[in-house]
Formats: C-alpha cells, structure tokens, sequence
C-alpha cells in the first residue's frame, strides 16, 4: 500500500510540474508582444518619444474631457517643442551618461552608470556647459587606470570621447 501512496504522490507532482511548465510556455507562445508582457520588448528612443507624445497630448490620459473652472487659468500647459532639450545617452569604455544638448549649445549631464568593473568618480562636472567630464574608475577586480571622457554636443547629439589625465 506505502509503495502505491508514493508512486501516486510521485505522479502528482509530475504531472502539476508539467502543466506549470506548458502553462508558461504557452504564456510566451502566445504574447505579441504588444501586450505589455513583463516579456514584452523595451521601447527605443523614438517609441519612448511617440509616447509620452500620446499622453501629453489634448484628450489624453484619464482627465479628459473634465471641465475647468473659467476663473483658474491652465498652468500646466506642456512646453514648447523647442524649449524641450533633447536627451540621448552616450556610451563609454567604463559606464554610460545620459545628455542634453540645449539651445544655446551647452550640455548638462542628467545622469550617469558605471558599467560593471568600474565606478564613476565624485568629481563629474555635469554642466550646464561647453563641455562636461566624467570619470570611470576600474574597481577592485579590474587592472587599469582611471577613464577620462568630455562629453560635448555635436550637431545638437551629444558626444564622448576620452582625454588624457591632467
């Protein structure tokens, strides 16, 4: 009878292990991709543009179509196209930065990452200027000096390149 008992307790678990599985695989069989799957490809920069685009858009999002009172005026009016700068991140040897590139030409760091092996020194100069500078340092585990970038706007896009230690 014990050998019975276990050989159908054995059988359960294969079969609820089984089903788990092919309800997983079916999961993913049967995603677009659209569905905003926790699978579901990231957007790229464009994506990301179109839709915050769509949401700040008249008519958009779960406001529309209150009323305002007349006698408050509406603040929240999105900028300018042209007022916003562009962000776009760049990538070096030792982490990455997030940029803009303003109207008047200067660049202003919004963030930076190292990449793994490395750490970016305190001392970032984010800007807003002419030129912004980061650091990367190799961590313990990695042999190597320290990574000197200027980030600098070219054409409105921001740009890395590597200078010398001074």
């Amino acid at each position: 009878m014990r050998k019975w008992r276990n050989a159908v307790v054995t059988a359960a678990w294969v079969a609820v292990g089984t089903a788990a599985g092919a309800l997983g695989a079916w999961q993913l069989a049967s995603s677009d991709g659209s569905g905003g799957a926790a699978h579901s490809r990231p957007l790229d920069e464009g994506a990301v543009r179109r839709a915050l685009a769509a949401a700040s858009s008249p008519g958009a999002g779960a406001g529309a179509g209150a009323s305002e009172s007349p006698s408050t005026p509406s603040s929240s009016a999105p900028p300018s196209r042209a007022a916003v700068p562009e962000r776009s991140t760049v990538r070096f040897t030792g982490g990455s930065a997030t940029a803009e590139c303003r109207a008047d030409g200067t660049v202003y760091l919004v963030s930076w990452s190292p990449a793994d092996g490395f750490h970016i020194d305190d001392d970032v100069e984010r800007g807003p200027g002419r030129v912004a500078r980061v650091e990367a340092e190799p961590g313990d585990d990695v042999d190597g000096d320290d990574l000197h970038y200027e980030v600098r706007c070219a054409g409105g896009t921001p740009r890395a390149r590597p200078v010398p230690d001074d």
